[in-house]
Order: structure tokens, then sequence, then C-alpha cells
């Protein structure tokens, strides 16, 4: 078993920090097998000056782009989240702020396309968050606190006509009936 290399991996993947116990739950090892791994390279970053390095905080570990980068990775997102949401983005916001918290495959289903690009660039630009169920083994997103409060409003209840949307069933009925004809 190469822990190093699953810890690389679900740090990865994972868009926030880990806890050393949540590491060890899913890889199961120990708490403190994690912290030694986990210590040992976040040196090894550092030694070979990748791209990428591991942080600490506490108990926890986090992938992050290396500090040698700061300036191309800002100019980077700085391209990504500037500028006015196209279409397509501001279509699956909307789906997001009036049917949240909903998976991104139900997202797919209702625009028609896979939104893959689009959620990634509504996540960097601090519009929307994104949730895992472990239960259901998906990701749900919701609009953030950000989204709420540049839109002027205290709470997403007060988007124009909120309940009636978030409640109205036909989205649900048309994607139900779409599931059985496949």
């Amino acid at each position: 078993m190469n822990i190093k290399s699953k810890i690389e991996s679900l740090l990865f993947i994972s868009a926030k920090s880990m806890s050393a116990k949540s590491l060890a739950d899913l890889i199961g090892v120990a708490e403190k097998e994690i912290k030694a791994v986990g210590d040992q390279m976040i040196e090894e970053y550092k030694e070979e000056e990748r791209g990428l390095q591991i942080i600490k905080n506490g108990s926890s570990y986090q992938m992050v782009s290396s500090p040698d980068n700061a300036k191309l990775i800002q100019e980077f997102i700085k391209d990504e989240t500037t500028g006015e949401l196209s279409r397509p983005s501001l279509e699956t916001l909307t789906i997001i702020a009036y049917r949240g918290p909903i998976s991104k495959i139900d997202i797919d289903r209702i625009r028609g396309i896979n939104c893959s690009l689009i959620l990634r660039n509504l996540l960097l630009r601090g519009l929307i968050e994104a949730k895992v169920d472990k239960n259901k083994k998906d990701t749900y997103y919701t609009v953030t606190f950000d989204f709420i409060r540049f839109l002027g409003l205290n709470e997403i209840e007060q988007l124009p006509d909120y309940e009636k949307l978030h409640q109205d069933d036909t989205i649900d009925r048309m994607l139900k009936a779409e599931e059985a004809t496949v």
C-alpha cells in the first residue's frame, strides 16, 4: 500500500484541507502514520521545488500551488475570474440559486450539456460552493454568501419567485420522465 500516493491523490482532488484523521480513515491506516508521511511529503515537495506544495495547519494538510509561482497563478485566476459571466454560466448559476443544493448530474441534465468547466469557473469566482454527500456519493452545489451579498439580499429566499420556483416539481417530473426513457 503506497500511503504517500494515496495522500497525494486525496489532497489533490480535495478543494480544501483534510485532517490527518479523515485521511487515516479513508486510507485505512493509523493517524500517526498519516502525520509522519504527511510531514515527510511537505519536506520532499519543498526540496524538489515542485509547482505544488503541501502545507500543514495543526493536524490538517492541504495541497497548494508553490509560492514561487504566485504571480503567474494570480494572473491566471484574474483572467479566469474577471469580466462578465457568459450566458451558460448565468443559466447554471440561476439553476443552482433556485434549485440548490443540486447535484452536478441534475445540472447537466437540466442544461443538456456537461457543465464541469462552468462549475469550475463559478467555484473559482466564489459564487458557488460544492459539498460532497458521502451517503449519496455525489457532489451538491449551492450559492455562496458572497453571491447572496453581491445581489444585495439577506437570504437566498429573497430572489424573485423563489418559493414558487424552488418548490416547483416540473423539472423533477421532466428528469424522472427522461430517466424512464433511458
